[in-house]
């Protein structure tokens, strides 16, 4: 199985892989895992919808920072046969490395990724203040360019990642808070959700929900403990968003059914300024009969577009 993630080897992608593989891939953990490393974020989401890798994981938020745009804009815009199919949280603490012999006072550049920057900015302007930041496109390339270069720079990242580039550690357990965690999920390719009563089943054709090869409540590979409770992300939008109360009746289809909204966003919808698409993460199935699935299938009377993301077990459940 040909699984990809963020890449160059070292990123916290590559951690958050390792870590949960096995478990989030368990129905077929007989397989050799083929690790893809991939340049961006988008690259990560649009391997799985050209079928360049089988599965793949992707950060889409953090603790600090909020939502990872550049994955939810994929999920949303450029990839529609692709589903997610599982989550996991990593928690996130960095590393400041620099080359042997460069002192933390010597430092003139910190470089690493968007994120990583963001979450350690209160921590670089109190002890570095005049080096300013370098994004790069992961943490693992940021410890790369200060590995390969010859100036006196430093990368924020993973200690894995320090260490198999034979950088030296200037500071360890860096981030501006100390709950810092980033939550990943699993995507695999699969079926368009269709709310028209019931959504189909996310990652298997046809919709005819979990099959032997899923395991015991699985989805597209993903286990799941039997009862264990499940979540749904489902994007919607309509030109209906500039009349009053449009949202407010969109998200009451769920209200009235006593389905719980865990996260709600909006993303432009890419048309004409002023629209949005919406994005929720509920509580329970919508690839199952139950109030969940009603609740999205009653937006299609509101909304131009309903989209299911992908049903998967809740982490923590």
């Amino acid at each position: 199985m040909r699984v990809g993630y963020l890449g160059p080897p070292g990123t916290f992608s590559e951690e958050a892989l390792r870590a949960s593989a096995r478990g989030a891939l368990g129905a077929t953990a007989g397989e050799d895992l083929v690790e893809v490393a991939l340049p961006t974020v988008h690259a990560v989401v649009e391997a799985v919808q050209d079928g360049e890798v089988d599965r793949a994981i992707t950060p889409i938020e953090n603790s600090l920072e909020g939502s990872v745009n550049e994955a939810l804009d994929a999920l949303v815009h450029d990839a529609p046969d692709v589903r997610i199919v599982g989550e996991t949280v990593l928690k996130v603490r960095y590393v400041l490395a620099a080359r042997p012999g460069v002192a933390l006072e010597d430092v003139r550049s910190v470089l690493s990724h968007p994120q990583a920057l963001a979450q350690c900015a209160a921590h670089l302007r109190e002890r570095l203040p005049a080096a300013p930041a370098r994004a790069c496109t992961s943490t693992a390339e940021a410890m790369r360019l200060v590995a390969a270069g010859d100036e006196p720079w430093a990368a924020l990242g993973s200690a894995l990642a320090a260490d198999a580039m034979g950088l030296v550690s200037l500071e360890r357990g860096i981030g501006d808070e100390e709950v810092n965690a980033t939550r990943f999920v699993w995507l695999a390719r699969g079926a368009a959700g269709v709310p028209d009563g019931v959504a189909r089943h996310p990652a298997t054709p046809g919709g005819e929900g979990p099959g032997e090869a899923d395991g015991p409540g699985g989805v597209g590979g993903l286990a799941a403990q039997p009862g264990a409770p499940w979540k749904t992300s489902v994007v919607f939008s309509g030109d209906g968003d500039g009349r009053p109360g449009w949202l407010v009746r969109c998200l009451s289809e769920f209200a009235f059914r006593g389905v719980n909204l865990t996260r709600i966003e909006s993303r432009p919808a890419r048309r004409r300024l002023g629209h949005y698409l919406f994005l929720v993460d509920l509580e329970g199935r919508g690839d199952l009969p139950g109030p969940a699935a009603e609740a999205i299938a009653a937006l299609t009377g509101h909304c131009e577009e309903v989209r299911v993301l992908g049903s998967y077990p809740r982490l923590g459940a």
